[in-house]
């Protein structure tokens, strides 16, 4: 019979913050889902973002199956089948394979495994921060346990295709460490301890909700523009030490020395994406593919007193862009706010890609495996920005 239980949270969590976060569930196999049994699990995911099956044995095959399900006219990968790994431009390409039988399911990890679902022989890369940002922890440091988040994201083509509804990880292999610790850099003496290779999340939701009312007002009213191709566009640039953004260096690739692209396929989306089952309100931007903030006026009507960009307008610095949006961005990844899921062999993780940021954390030796099984789809729909009376309300 089907049970929910509350996510364990780390002692670094405040437990006021992930009152309705996170829920494990209990008595039924997730490749095995009766039709109401899937409905209660649907729900279950957009009301706590994050839905935990622990002990699963769960095939490629049954793992598309069920995030089809969130989805059922989505088709493809949601960077497009096979596009990442016939793409070596994409910062992408090091760190994701497809299987061969069922190309929407990505092979990630760390280390090297043979004769896995009909690949031969596979070398996984697993995401550290000396590759991506700009700074780096010492080696010494980093023998010692201490790393960073590698770079916070929702998962996104964020060009032509439409972002996933919902991301299913499973782990198969998950090697046993000492545990870690992520340092922030950023001055303010931030640390987290977590287990190695855990997979960060933050809230949208909570992130949206912490912000002071002037950022909410611009929130609730504005847009982001994304590059085309992004992440070969951001493939030279430099993350900074939190790994929630980039530093502006002009290192981004010119957009007429990128691949050909269309006005038609660039992405222009809300700051804000209202859940489709609570109505909440979650912050997804994604900080590194972001090209231009788009700004909408206040409504008529409206006091302007401390309001930002009352008459709306269009931020085309990437300086001021990624300054204006790491303000709004750095208070949700507080240490406090950040669940850091402790992986166990067998787990299946899904979680509401619209309404969660989320990170590679760790640092691995040479031999030790980390085999994991990723699935998110391209989107039959768009993300639902907030409703007029939202507006209404925030702005």
């Amino acid at each position: 019979m089907i049970s929910f239980v509350p996510l364990s949270l780390p002692p670094s969590a405040d437990p006021t913050k992930f009152r309705d976060f996170g829920i494990e569930v209990r008595g039924v196999h997730p490749g095995e889902l009766t039709d109401e049994q899937f409905k209660q699990i649907e729900q279950a995911l957009y009301k706590h973002d994050l839905v935990l099956f622990r002990g699963i044995e769960l095939s490629p095959e049954q793992q598309h199956r069920l995030v089809k399900a969130f989805d059922p006219d989505s088709e493809n990968f949601g960077h497009g089948d096979r596009a990442i790994e016939n793409t070596q431009r994409s910062i992408l390409h090091s760190y994701l394979r497809g299987l061969p039988a069922v190309p929407q399911v990505q092979v990630i990890g760390h280390g090297t495994v043979k004769d896995h679902e009909g690949i031969p022989e596979l070398t996984m890369k697993h995401g550290r921060h000396p590759e991506f940002h700009k700074t780096r922890i010492s080696e010494e440091d980093e023998s010692k346990g201490f790393t960073r988040f590698f770079r916070w994201h929702m998962d996104a083509a964020l060009y032509d295709l439409k972002p996933s509804r919902v991301t299913a990880l499973y782990g198969i292999k998950v090697p046993v460490a000492p545990l870690q610790t992520i340092r922030y850099d950023d001055g303010t003496g931030d640390e987290l301890t977590v287990n190695v290779g855990s997979t960060a999340f933050v809230s949208g939701k909570t992130m949206f909700e912490i912000l002071p009312p002037e950022l909410k007002s611009l929130a609730v009213r504005a847009k982001a523009k994304y590059a085309p191709h992004p992440f070969q566009w951001m493939k030279n640039a430099k993350a900074i030490s939190t790994g929630f953004g980039l530093e502006t260096e002009g290192l981004e690739v010119p957009l007429d020395q990128l691949p050909a692209w269309e006005d038609a396929k660039i992405k222009i989306y809300p700051f804000l994406w209202k859940n489709p089952v609570t109505g909440a309100l979650h912050l997804q931007v994604h900080p590194c593919a972001i090209m231009e903030i788009h700004v909408d006026p206040l409504p008529e009507g409206r006091d302007s007193a401390g309001a930002l960009y009352p008459s709306g307008g269009k931020i085309t610095d990437l300086k001021q862009i990624r300054e204006l949006l790491y303000c709004m961005q750095r208070p949700g990844i507080d240490p406090s706010l950040v669940y850091a899921h402790p992986w166990e062999a067998k787990d299946l993780v899904l979680f509401h890609n619209r309404g969660l940021m989320h990170s590679v954390t760790g640092v691995f030796k040479p031999d030790q495996v980390r085999l994991f099984h990723q699935c998110n789809l391209a989107a039959s729909d768009e993300p639902v920005g907030p409703s007029q009376e939202d507006i209404e309300r925030w702005a």
